[in-house]
């Protein structure tokens, strides 16, 4: 998994995106094993547009059935219309790129609230902020929350209020 390549492909495109998920998990928080990045895109047509353009620099390769299979590059301008989940693959790992999240309210509330990263290579990104990433846990069925995470996320949370108060 090659995450600063993703994420740089998306900040030269211009994407208003946040990264959420096990990758966000891992880069702030704990070593987690995660197999992609998970992107939530900002669901604007434009911003779509900018998207499909980073997603077709990586050689990213998605189709709606094993037929349709292939690269981004090679599909019609606006398929990142067609719904509201893509799981992609691409020479530098799997990304997910959702248009909307359980348990969260609007992309533009939660980026004023998102955390400005950079990787150790020095590549800037947008983190889900921790009280975000705790509703996201919430949002899932019960069955499919992370125990470790919720527990590290609340302690996170616990420490920085904490914090403030000293």
């Amino acid at each position: 998994m090659n995450v600063d390549r993703i994420l740089d492909a998306m900040n030269r495109h211009g994407v208003a995106y946040l990264l959420i998920g096990g990758m966000n998990f891992l880069m702030r928080h704990a070593p987690v094993l995660t197999y992609d990045a998970d992107l939530w895109i900002d669901d604007t047509p434009e911003n779509r547009r900018r998207c499909e353009r980073a997603l077709a620099s990586l050689d990213a390769e998605w189709g709606a059935t094993d037929e349709d299979w292939g690269p981004v590059a090679a599909k019609p301008s606006g398929w990142l219309d067609r719904q509201g989940l893509f799981c992609l693959t691409s020479p530098h790992g799997a990304i997910d790129v959702f248009r909307s999240v359980r348990g969260l309210g609007s992309w533009g509330e939660c980026r004023e609230r998102a955390h400005p990263m950079t990787t150790p290579n020095g590549i800037p990104w947008p983190a889900l902020s921790d009280e975000d990433m705790l509703r996201c846990q919430m949002a899932l069925p019960e069955g499919q929350r992370r125990a470790e995470r919720i527990e590290a996320l609340e302690q996170a949370l616990e420490q920085a209020r904490h914090g403030r108060r000293e």
